[in-house]
């Protein structure tokens, strides 16, 4: 009698596993007719089965995130932003290191508009794979896009034009920036450098130079010095507009 009990809960547990594959097979197929849904409860039910079964957790993660809308604030879109955060949060709990994962959560964070967390996620990309150029990019990118708000602010309380010099007149206003985002500013200038290392002809790269440099003038204690970084600042537009021309080129070879 326990003999047939142990063969009967061995046998259904070859069944459980058969069927979360089954279910595995059929959420992959879903997910690349584009059947997102259907995918995603073909993944729950592999996950329910067999919890260990290798990259289901990881297609369930990438199933929501492909339903999510960035940009979109109803309570649904954030539900499948959650529930691939929490998808690949449980991915990491078994492998740390796990590259798709820790990408897809920067991502998700970014497009959450949740800076902090996005800054995070993509230095642990950078831990995982120093010379992620995409990683640096966007860390860059995040840097520029917390001062762009506070600094039109600065430049609306002073009532300072767009096309006004930098830098900022009123020097109390400036200092608390400059303290605030300084040090963020130039880490991104950095990050960019760093990407353009590894791919020369990355051209967005040279975008966020420009834009990084040329806003952090407004912080610059002089006129002279403001000066220089907008010099340097138009030097990068012109490198992104060589670069441009040069894939231009190419692409008609």
């Amino acid at each position: 009698m326990r003999t047939l009990l142990i063969l009967t809960a061995f046998a259904a547990g070859l069944q459980a596993q058969t069927t979360a594959r089954d279910n595995l097979n059929l959420g992959v197929k879903a997910f690349k007719n584009g059947d997102y849904a259907e995918a995603t409860n073909r993944f729950k039910a592999a996950v329910a089965l067999d919890p260990d079964l290798p990259d289901a957790m990881l297609y369930l993660g990438t199933a929501y995130a492909q339903q999510f809308i960035p940009g979109s604030e109803t309570p649904e879109n954030r539900g499948f932003a959650n529930a691939a955060i929490e998808a690949f949060r449980n991915v990491l709990q078994a492998s740390p290191k796990n590259l798709i994962a820790t990408q897809t959560l920067a991502s998700l964070y970014y497009n959450l508009k949740d800076f902090p967390n996005a800054e995070d996620w993509n230095h642990r990309v950078l831990a995982i794979e120093p010379g992620n150029v995409a990683a640096l990019y966007t860390l860059g990118v995040i840097a520029w896009t917390c001062f762009i708000g506070p600094d039109r602010e600065a430049r609306q309380r002073e009532q300072m034009k767009p096309e006004d010099p930098a830098p900022l007149i009123d020097p109390a206003e400036r200092a608390a920036l400059k303290a605030q985002f300084r040090q963020s500013l130039t880490d991104g200038i950095e990050s960019e450098h760093q990407a353009l290392a590894i791919d020369p002809d990355y051209t967005n790269a040279m975008a966020y130079m420009n834009l990084l440099i040329r806003y952090r003038a407004d912080l610059d204690d002089s006129k002279e010095q403001a000066q220089a970084d907008i010099k340097e600042a138009d030097g990068w537009v012109e490198k992104a507009l060589a670069s441009q021309k040069k894939r231009a080129a190419q692409a008609f070879k």
